[in-house]
């Protein structure tokens, strides 16, 4: 039996790896998911570590590098995300593997195949095992970005090109989006997968209720509590705040 930790802050995304690892791996048990830096933080402090830990990037509270900062892990670490622009922080810690999600059936018994072989007696530290794991990471396939969504209207499926979205948000348990021109949509599938298919250099999720375009924000205003308040160029029902402990890596996103 081989212990891992999912963290992960998207209960859909975790449930989906659980899932797919009780298909490839049924020996590996899932001691616990954890959502968030300062969970993970915390919850180590306590616990022994496991066989393996899956990591997400982008957490509740902020990017996972930051747990780096806390805790030196001595397990190897598969990333699960989104984004392939954090490869070369990858790269630095305990990483054996950095899929993209949506994760595939082949590429999870990939990375699996590669921590049995680390399991056998072989240093995850190795430098020259990280070196052919980061030359796997750039000679992975790019992700693809749509150019359009087709929107489901009646019996028609009308298509949105993405640069002309300013915001997804949801209200009512119900995804949206809201052009330039001040249209608004329902997408017809969750803001979660959304904010997976758009491209993270002109979309940010600034919470669990916005993604917003770079082009959209008009400007920012400093709240109180270390907060910050986004005046978009469109109008949307609720104000679009970000949490201090994510203010970090807005201000990294936007500036690029």
């Amino acid at each position: 039996m081989k212990k891992v930790v999912i963290i992960e802050d998207e209960a859909i995304a975790a449930q989906k790896l659980t899932s797919l690892l009780g298909e490839v791996s049924p020996e590996a048990i899932v001691e616990q998911v954890l959502q968030s830096v300062e969970d993970t933080v915390e919850w180590f402090a306590t616990h022994p570590f496991p066989d393996l830990v899956f990591m997400d990037i982008h957490l509740a509270d902020g990017n996972a590098f930051r747990i780096f900062d806390k805790i030196t892990f001595p397990c190897p670490i598969v990333f699960t995300t989104a984004y392939d622009q954090y490869a070369l922080q990858a790269f630095k810690v305990n990483s054996i593997d950095y899929l993209l999600k949506p994760i595939g059936k082949e590429d999870l018994q990939k990375a699996l195949d590669k921590w049995a072989t680390l399991s056998e007696g072989k240093s995850v530290t190795s430098e020259n095992q990280k070196l052919d794991t980061l030359i796997e990471m750039f000679n992975h396939q790019s992700r693809h970005y749509p150019s359009y969504f087709l929107i489901p209207i009646k019996d028609k499926l009308v298509p949105l090109a993405t640069n002309e979205i300013a915001c997804f948000y949801i209200e009512d348990k119900v995804s949206r989006a809201v052009t330039f021109s001040g249209k608004t949509v329902v997408m017809g599938k969750p803001l979660d997968v959304i904010a997976e298919q758009v491209d993270p250099a002109l979309f940010f999720r600034v919470n669990r209720q916005f993604v917003v375009a770079h082009k959209a924000i008009k400007d920012i205003t400093v709240w109180f509590g270390g907060k910050l308040r986004l005046t978009l160029c469109v109008g949307v029902s609720d104000e679009v705040t970000i949490s201090k402990s994510r203010v970090p890596e807005f201000k990294e996103w936007y500036m690029k």
